[in-house]
């Protein structure tokens, strides 16, 4: 049944959404040129990598030395609108469809963040990520990654048609009210797991396991 509504709504959304999807590929294609989309292997059911694409919301802008300015210094407001209205998010669909993603599930993360997981938050891929999820319709950016996995794993304990089908009618409201993005910035911290930062003192790892980071265009873990 979750794999029949997941082709049905992504199949439903890329031909309801194609005009909206368009207009985002020409704003893209103005503000920041080439590419448009943006591409990243991320983990998907069990660990498997898969390619994910999202519309690009950050541009190649560098300082007088050729290096990539930080993501707040990158971000258009093209960009800045695609993420804070989830419009990103639209090409993802087609990883529905694909079967590499389900409309609903933990949110696929960064690859380099695997082995800095816990057994426990492992667990959120035991299913598909999701386009959506639990923790996203609890909060999105504004929580701390351990809140997220707690929500990660809850919905793997708890999934059902019924619950997919509240995340979902959640998601849009959220998306609708613009509520839950941190609006200033549009990506999420790094990722460091219980350890910390390897360049961190034992005592304040052990007090935070989160390090705000900046991240090249090719590092998003939103």
């Amino acid at each position: 049944m979750k794999r029949l509504i997941d082709i049905t709504g992504a199949l439903t959304g890329l031909v309801l959404l194609l005009p909206v999807m368009l207009a985002c590929a020409l704003a893209v294609r103005i503000s920041m040129g080439r590419p448009i989309l943006f591409r990243q292997t991320r983990p998907g059911l069990e660990g498997r990598p898969f390619e994910m694409v999202k519309f690009r919301t950050l541009a190649d802008w560098r300082d007088e030395r050729g290096e990539l300015l930080r993501d707040e210094f990158r971000m258009p407001r093209v960009g800045r609108f695609l993420r804070a209205a989830s419009l990103d998010e639209l090409p993802e669909l087609w990883n529905v469809v694909k079967g590499d993603m389900s409309l609903v599930g933990p949110r696929p993360l960064l690859m380099r963040y695997l082995p800095r997981y816990t057994s426990e938050q492992a667990r959120r891929h035991d299913v598909r990520p999701g386009v959506t999820g639990w923790a996203q319709v609890n909060g999105r950016n504004t929580i701390d990654w351990a809140d997220k996995f707690v929500l990660d794993v809850w919905y793997v304990d708890h999934r059902s048609t019924a619950l997919d089908l509240k995340i979902l009618w959640l998601t849009v409201m959220r998306v609708v009210r613009r509520q839950d993005v941190n609006a200033e910035v549009g990506t999420s911290p790094e990722f460091w797991g219980v350890t910390g930062p390897p360049d961190q003192p034992a005592a304040a790892r052990s007090a935070s396991s989160i390090a705000e980071t900046p991240a090249s265009n090719d590092m998003r873990s939103r």
